[in-house]
């Protein structure tokens, strides 16, 4: 790899030579690949087998660095969201939402979250109760949000599709924002040659401009005591130390101290003069890419309030189910787990779950913002009939003995991943029927007889129609191995 010569001069300044040279060697070399295994999707044995097959990342519970890469694009479980391929080092967000956010009920946004990974990651860790806002400003990559999102399968989360500015009328709304900037990429390097090619002294100064713009939009929408995590995948002190000195400065934020281990060997503060903590990880010392992160307070003398719980004194009153009959909410409340804890409502053609205690949430973030997915897409209605929605397959509010169930082998669950037709054991009645893979829900067909027809998403398709000779999933590993 051919690095930039401005970047070598600066960082070669900033870590001192000896440092710097180590880093350029380990950019030359073969990058870890590391996953984060789904709790809600996984059984405490599958991740006692899983073991034998990685090593863990040390400041994440459920990350794991692979010794053997899995072949992503055609493995079922994959598809049904049992895990998320994420890079190590980001996954260190988990320590400080451990540190600072309590048991009780948070509302938290995760401000530039496409494609998913720290989305996936925080909705996993977040107190029981609370709801995930997702944003993401550039279209297309929030629709990969959502699916990401969906798969994953946990119902309180809302994706948006939105710039940082338009949330200007949600002040004091926010008890945590991650706010991982977009960035110059410099820790992307060794993963992205193109953030190579596109790297330079004049996009660095963009960035860190742009970084306050995005940071001053979003500051008054976190609550007075809340946490705002500061993120980038970048080096330099610009983007990062320089970043958060301003935000104390200018915005009277407190730095936060995280507890880390030594043997992690995150790199603390690189900035002359200045003591606040903030930890940066860089790939020769620690196992991963390039990864910075900081948290900081938002001065009040209060603590983060529990906005969950506050959601029944801004109930709506006669909220309604309009335009969905008494008969139609009932049968398709039998499909979902603790059907009295959501509320259905019409989105189109289809009817959407949602948490009863966040639905006036969702309410002002309707009146402010473009909403792609909110909670569980449950039913569409198919001539004078209900069909069930993928997002219900793969989330944890199904009710499995709902629906008929057939559990199908790989070349199946391959082929009906790529929206083909599949063929069900003469024994399947006809109807919606759940298929399932290693007994994890993959999704839905409508048997008709002689076949079934294939209700996986167009979007979501396997668009490859070859089969690498040599495949390696989670499902062979886990239960097979």
């Amino acid at each position: 790899m051919e690095l930039p010569a401005a970047f070598s001069d600066y960082t070669r300044a900033l870590l001192g030579i000896g440092e710097y040279n180590k880093l350029a060697d380990v950019l030359e070399g073969e990058q870890p690949v590391s996953i984060r295994l789904n709790e809600d999707k996984l059984s405490d044995s599958s991740f006692g087998l899983f073991h034998a097959f990685s090593e863990p990342v040390p400041w994440a519970s459920t990350g794991y660095y692979l010794r053997n890469r899995l072949t992503f694009t055609f493995d079922p479980l994959f598809h049904a969201g049992c895990y998320y391929v994420q890079e190590a080092a980001s996954m260190f967000v988990e320590q400080a939402l451990r540190q600072y956010v309590s048991d009780s009920p948070v509302v938290m946004l995760d401000l530039c979250a496409a494609p998913g990974g720290k989305s996936t990651h925080t909705r996993s860790l977040l107190p029981e109760g609370s709801l995930l806002v997702a944003n993401e400003v550039i279209r297309n990559r929030s629709q990969v949000l959502a699916e990401n999102l969906i798969k994953w399968g946990h119902p309180d989360v809302v994706v948006t599709n939105n710039d940082p500015a338009d949330f200007a009328p949600l002040k004091d709304f926010f008890d945590v924002i991650l706010a991982d900037v977009p960035c110059s990429g410099e820790g992307m390097f060794r993963k992205d040659p193109v953030a190579v090619s596109e790297w330079s002294l004049e996009n660095v100064e963009i960035c860190w401009q742009r970084q306050r713009r995005i940071i001053s939009d979003i500051w008054p929408c976190l609550k007075p005591g809340g946490i705002l995590l500061y993120s980038t995948c970048t080096y330099n002190v610009k983007e990062n130390e320089e970043n958060i000195r301003w935000m104390r400065d200018k915005l009277g934020a407190e730095v936060l101290p995280l507890e880390t281990s030594a043997d992690w060997n995150i790199t603390g503060n690189l900035l002359a003069s200045e003591e606040f903590p903030v930890y940066r990880f860089l790939p020769h010392k620690t196992k991963g890419e390039g990864f910075f992160l900081a948290v900081v307070q938002k001065k009040a003398g209060s603590s983060i309030s529990n906005s969950a719980g506050e959601c029944s004194f801004f109930r709506r009153k006669g909220t309604k189910t309009a335009g969905i009959s008494k008969e139609s909410c009932s049968s398709l409340r039998e499909w979902i787990l603790a059907p009295d804890n959501y509320e259905l409502f019409p989105n189109g053609s289809s009817v959407r779950a949602f948490s009863q205690c966040h639905f006036p949430v969702l309410s002002v973030l309707q009146s402010s913002l473009r909403i792609v997915q909110a909670g569980v897409d449950v039913a569409e209605l198919k001539g004078r009939d209900w069909m069930p929605c993928h997002s219900l397959a793969v989330s944890r509010v199904l009710r499995k003995d709902a629906f008929v169930r057939e559990d199908i082998g790989y070349e199946q669950a391959v082929s009906y991943l790529r929206k083909e037709a599949i063929t069900l054991s003469a024994a399947i009645p006809r109807g919606v029927v759940l298929l399932t893979y290693k007994n994890i829900p993959l999704g839905f067909v409508k048997n008709i007889g002689n076949r079934a027809n294939n209700l996986y998403p167009q979007e979501w398709r396997i668009r490859s129609g070859y089969l690498p000779e040599a495949v390696l999933e989670l499902g062979t590993v886990l239960w097979e191995s």
